[in-house]
């Protein structure tokens, strides 16, 4: 019956974890999407704002007595020159003024080998567009130069109204799209021929995202918009619930119009940190249904012992007079079992405590190695630099995950673990190298001010890296939404004490003291982003060395974690 109960009990507790696994990864796949929309919101923004920006020019330059004298048959030099100066202060690749019949009579880049002046480029649709009295726009790669740009076109006039030429410009975006490279995000641009012209990705320009048909292929070449591009589709596949699968994985899919084309805009987002945080909040809710079921347990066995001591007094008080003294010896027999069986269930519950404080303790801190492996296989994998520096990557965070759980033995037992000299010097480098991964990733700009000399404390070496790194992956996770991330590291002492601190742009602590940030399971991160652990091992650790550590808000906005430890004195530095 019992074995039945915790049967019962344990295949309980997996329903309620599918349940909450389901329900949790739904919720945070929501908060993801809604991120993402926002920062489809900003992709869009910035690609209008970038074919907006000089859609006037052209209509200005078209009106200018200069322009329209010299496409009538006047001065051709100056007016190159103007377009030149004006190209020039505007930052626009060109401007080029075009006759009637499609020849190029004055260009901004007259004095180049390569210059537009001569070309004849009326099978251009932006000419012929323009030609006819409307405002040209038009995406290719450049017939004389071979660089891709964005053309636009406006109608110049005489004095009748008539169209007698046309004022082109053509504008290159390399920065925007080295700005999607760099953002580490996945983001394409396709025209309304499925054509993609920008990208985060330079192996997907120019692939189409579905076939081209002969109709649009005959366009395309007519226009010579994308010459000598094979324009082949792209490797990609669309799956219900705004999710697609690109370059083997799957991610969050959304779109957006770019007017004034209809242009479509594809972003790219990755929903394996919902993932990871529905596995976090399931194995809480496993391991409170687990001690919850203990808890159970151990009250269930107290009420029998219980019970079994009232049975036993009863059956004490029947016993006949002759037979008291036999009665009292196995009372007294049954007090000392009872007494034992009462001091195994304290240890094995004193156990069944530490374990778990352990094991939260180890949880939290193998995550930041693990994550740094994931992030080192990963880099690997996509730079292709062979197998041996991996495993030297890997085998440095093993030995450090190994060197966390033996730290296990000091909470186990009493002996304190032997300090010896530590630079801090070092201990920081060995923490920045950890948390690389991370720094490249956020983009975090790092700081270090420090003296040149040593900075000797006594400790363990170990355990001082292991507050570095908790401190500095704080500092990078409060600053992550700061515009440029920056954290600034500071190493100093003085004859009795070293100390060290690190700063960052981020949030800051608002209202809340060091003192309740230091206890378990209290995060200033949101909801899924921390179990709150990190600064109270920090604090515990520092205290174990003799230290103190403080916290405040920097009066440039951010916080500020200071760290204190007492310096080797004279006899130890000689020994």
């Amino acid at each position: 019956m019992r074995q039945l109960s915790v049967l019962l009990s344990v295949l309980a507790t997996l329903v309620v974890a599918v349940g909450v696994f389901r329900v949790s990864h739904g919720y945070f796949q929501s908060e993801e999407t809604l991120k993402a929309q926002g920062r489809l919101a900003v992709y869009q923004g910035s690609v209008v704002t970038e074919l907006e920006r000089f859609a006037h020019l052209t209509h200005v330059l078209a009106r200018d007595a200069a322009v329209i004298e010299a496409v009538q048959g006047g001065a051709v030099i100056p007016v190159s020159a103007k377009l030149e100066d004006f190209a020039l202060k505007a930052g626009i690749e060109s401007i080029y003024l075009i006759g009637a019949d499609g020849k190029t009579i004055a260009a901004s880049n007259y004095r180049l080998e390569n210059s537009f002046v001569g070309q004849n480029y009326a099978f251009r649709p932006y000419f012929q567009q323009a030609l006819a009295g409307q405002q040209g726009r038009f995406y290719a790669i450049g017939a004389t130069t071979g660089l891709s740009g964005y053309f636009i076109a406006d109608g110049v006039r005489d004095g009748q109204g008539i169209v007698v030429g046309v004022i082109a410009i053509k504008i290159g975006f390399p920065l925007l799209e080295q700005s999607w490279q760099n953002s580490g995000e996945h983001v394409l641009l396709a025209n309304e021929d499925g054509v993609v012209l920008l990208t985060s990705d330079p192996a997907w320009r120019y692939r189409v995202l579905a076939p081209l048909t002969q109709q649009q292929r005959s366009r395309i070449e007519q226009a010579r918009q994308f010459p000598a591009q094979p324009l082949a589709p792209l490797e990609w596949e669309t799956l219900p619930d705004q999710r697609a699968r690109i370059g083997g994985e799957t991610r969050i899919h959304l779109t957006a119009e770019v007017p004034p084309h209809g242009w479509g805009l594809h972003y790219f987002a990755s929903d394996a940190q919902a993932l990871a945080r529905a596995w976090l909040v399931t194995a809480v809710v496993v391991f409170a249904a687990a001690t919850a079921l203990i808890l159970y347990q151990v009250r269930r066995a107290r009420r029998v012992g219980a019970a079994l001591a009232r049975s036993e007094r009863e059956e004490a008080a029947l016993r006949k007079a002759n037979a008291q003294l036999a009665i009292e010896i196995e009372d007294r027999r049954t007090a000392e079992r009872r007494l034992k069986r009462t001091q195994d269930e304290l240890e094995r519950a004193s156990r069944l405590a530490a374990l778990g404080q352990l094991a939260a303790s180890v949880t939290h801190e193998l995550g930041q190695p693990i994550a740094a492996m994931r992030n080192h296989l990963v880099a690997t994998e996509i730079g292709g630099t062979g197998p041996a520096p991996l495993v030297r990557k890997i085998g440095d965070l093993v030995e450090r995950m190994e060197g966390i759980t033996r730290q296990l033995k000091f909470f186990a037992t009493s002996d304190a673990e032997p300090f010896s000299e530590v630079n801090l010097h070092d201990a920081l480098q060995t923490s920045l190298a950890l948390l690389e991964p991370n720094l490249a990733a956020s983009g975090t700009q790092v700081q270090t001010k420090a003296p040149d000399t040593p900075v000797l404390v006594r400790g363990s070496r170990l355990r001082i890296e292991q507050v570095m790194t908790n401190l500095l992956r704080n500092a990078i996770d409060a600053s992550d939404d700061s515009s440029p991330p920056r954290v600034q590291i500071r190493l100093g002492g003085s004859p009795t004490e070293a100390w060290f601190e690190i700063e960052d742009n981020g949030h800051g602590l608002g209202k809340a003291a060091l003192a309740d940030l230091q206890e378990p399971f209290v995060t200033t991160r949101a909801s899924g982003q921390g179990m709150g652990l990190g600064l109270a091992i920090s604090a515990s650790i520092v205290k174990d060395h003799h230290g103190t550590m403080t916290a405040r808000n920097s009066d440039t906005g951010g916080a500020v974690f200071r760290v204190v430890l007492p310096t080797l004195t004279t006899d130890e530095n000689t020994a």
